[in-house]
């Protein structure tokens, strides 16, 4: 008797639909396609989800084939070229184990060893040609393999991998578990990687790789785990994409925020407080211009500023669900034979000041902003600079509203996040809808409901957007926002999230047209996210430049000898006064030491004195990139900042 095969429709980017029996591959639509397509084919896209070309496809949605040309190939090449970097590691050294690999940022990739010493810059060099022989091999086409829990238990014992052995523990009971294979198709120098993918078709399809460094870390990085030694490398499709990159790669180490944020003096981190800034007088003016500038959206957008405490009882915790979510992240202490964790969030403590008062449906929204400080663990593997740290700080918020106002809350913060963004010299973002997590709280139903308001916001905002699956926070979905800065790089800033499980979880409640009882809806809501991260990011942007409004030092006064050093402090003491930012050069100095001093500070405007500027009551402005303005009395100059502040310019 014949079996009916189930058919999918696949929706491609022209907007025509292709049907398909379930489990076919996107390969093998691809040539149905066209043989032209299946042969420069490196990936697929279903509903925004890389998958790989082997890949059974088991369900209808919007589909992609990318090739190598395609922008996105550069995250299937360099999968990939992990394995390869593995598979040249253990051909120079059989004995070093394979830990696993991964993405480091947009366009690096990394992976661990076990190896008894640190690899040196000659390792690199040796295993970087052995991975340029692997690519040029004749049989380079990746093989994508199922099996059981077992089998590949069974496979890596043999092999002698024992960290490959413990990963296949960290799989959920249940997901499908996936091995890869590349090699000489005769048997010898085949190597096997315990992998999710998705990969390139062909290895051959990596056009140029590259490795950039090594470091020893921890494993899984943790400091109480063994000692691993982690290689960094690019890969692409071409070598002239390979040049560009490591452009890029020289202009961003040029950026770098811990050099600058030394250099400029404005932050620095002690031992004595792991993973935990302390901002110097200069950083602190920026931090504190930020948070200002985010304060005065706030009156204009209808928020109430909130104080918070950071240590509360751990039952708040156990309530919120973070307790059971999120607690390996949390800092917890005692008192009083009593358990207390510090704030990894706000959202608890806002719960707690909307539920002292009996709300009525024409007092909502509510809307309360908190720049609490927040402290959440992170492993000593993964903590960088400003990045990622342990003690910060959000530009952090919270609305509590009706159903029927979410649309019209979650237009305005999107408003909100997307001027902030223009004023801060950003261009256009790209938006990401993020689904539910494989960890979450609240039943299904509530999701799609969550979801699809989300998206509706959207649609009506008239924003593209991307879906990424599985990556909303455990209590509901979120709206992502990513900016790219001067270099093209891709960071994640603000966010909106959608929470039905915490207003349940804490019992509140208003009082509906109807006289009854309604639980409320709850909007997380950030736009620069972590201050301390948009920090980094903002020095590395500007190159530490920052525009006049956030510079530390606005303009530096700089006498051409100690003979006008009298004026240059009345100019100093006169700009002060109307609230400049301005410091006075009196040191015994030739004017081009001090002007080379000013413009290594980044200061915005340099003010030469001399004889002619005294006499005038003038000051000879140069800019901090050179250009000269020539002579302005005082005053002028004091109201061009004045004009460049209040606009919050860019342009000095």
């Amino acid at each position: 008797m014949e079996t009916m095969t189930e058919a999918i429709r696949l929706t491609l980017p022209d907007g025509s639909v292709r049907t398909v029996d379930a489990g076919t591959t996107p390969l093998a639509v691809a040539a149905a396609i066209g043989p032209r397509l299946a042969k420069d084919a490196v990936g697929a896209e279903l509903d925004g989800e890389k998958v790989d070309l082997r890949q059974p496809l088991r369900r209808d949605g919007a589909f992609r084939i990318f090739t190598v040309k395609s922008p996105e190939a550069g995250e299937f090449l360099r999968h990939s070229a992990e394995h390869v970097l593995a598979d040249a590691v253990k051909r120079l050294w059989p004995e070093a184990e394979v830990d696993v690999g991964r993405k480091d940022h947009a366009e690096k990739f990394q992976y661990d060893f076990r190896f008894p010493r640190a690899f040196t810059p000659e390792d690199l060099e040796r295993i970087e040609q052995t991975m340029r022989d692997i690519i040029a091999e004749d049989s380079s086409e990746l093989e994508r393999i199922e099996v059981s829990r077992e089998e590949a238990e069974r496979l890596f014992r043999e092999m002698g991998e024992t960290l490959k052995v413990e990963r296949l523990q960290d799989i959920p009971a249940g997901e499908t578990i996936t091995l890869y294979r590349h090699g000489r198709a005769d048997g010898e120098r085949r190597f096997t990687d315990l992998c999710r993918g998705p990969h390139a078709q062909r290895l051959s399809q990596i056009g140029a790789v590259k490795l950039l460094e090594a470091s020893g870390v921890f494993w899984k990085g943790d400091e109480a785990n063994e000692r691993l030694q982690r290689i960094y490398g690019t890969a692409f499709g071409s070598e002239k994409e390979m040049q560009e990159y490591l452009e890029r790669l020289e202009q961003a180490r040029a950026r770098d925020h811990r050099r600058l944020g030394q250099e400029l003096d404005l932050f620095s981190f002690s031992p004595l407080a792991p993973a935990s800034p302390f901002f110097h007088p200069k950083g602190a003016v920026v931090y504190n211009a930020l948070a200002d500038y985010v304060r005065e959206l706030y009156h204009r957008y209808g928020y109430g500023e909130v104080i918070t405490p950071q240590i509360l009882d751990v039952e708040l915790w156990k309530t919120s669900g973070h307790y059971d979510n999120y607690r390996d992240a949390m800092f917890f202490t005692e008192v009083d034979e009593r358990q207390y964790a510090v704030k990894p969030m706000n959202c608890p403590t806002h719960c707690l000041i909307f539920g002292t008062q009996l709300r009525s449906y024409r007092d909502l929204p509510v809307r309360y902003a908190d720049f609490g400080r927040l402290h959440r663990y992170e492993r000593s593997g993964v903590t960088s600079g400003l990045f990622r740290v342990r003690s910060f700080c959000q530009d952090d918020a919270h609305i509590f509203c009706t159903e029927e106002q979410i649309e019209a809350e979650v237009l305005g913060v999107t408003s909100m996040i997307l001027e902030v963004y223009r004023t801060l010299g950003f261009g256009d973002a790209t938006v990401e809808l993020s689904t539910r997590p494989a960890k979450s709280i609240g039943s299904a139903e509530l999701w799609a409901h969550a979801e699809a308001a989300l998206a509706a916001a959207l649609d009506k905002a008239g924003l593209a957007y991307r879906i990424n699956p599985g990556d909303g926070a455990f209590y509901g979905p979120k709206i992502d926002f990513h900016v790219h800065d001067a270099l093209g790089r891709s960071w994640q800033l603000g966010t909106i999230q959608l929470d039905y499980q915490m207003p349940q979880r804490f019992g509140l409640s208003y009082v509906g047209a109807d006289g009854a009882e309604h639980q409320p809806v709850m909007i997380h809501r950030a736009m620069l996210g972590s201050l301390e991260r948009f920090i980094a990011i903002l020095i590395e942007q500007t190159g530490g430049a920052f525009p006049l409004w956030l510079a530390p030092v606005q303009a530096a006064v700089l006498p051409v000898s100690e003979r006008f050093a009298e004026y240059g402090e009345r100019v100093r003491a006169e700009l002060a006064a109307a609230g400049v930012r301005v410091e006075l050069d009196a040191r015994n100095e030739k004017l081009g030491y001090k002007i080379r001093e000013a413009q290594v500070g980044k200061v915005p405007y340099m003010l030469v004195v001399g004889a002619r500027e005294q006499e005038d009551g003038t000051v000879a402005v140069r800019r901090r990139a050179g250009e000269d303005l020539g002579a302005l009395p005082v005053g002028a100059f004091l109201e061009r900042l004045r004009d460049l502040t209040a606009r919050r310019a860019t342009e000095l």
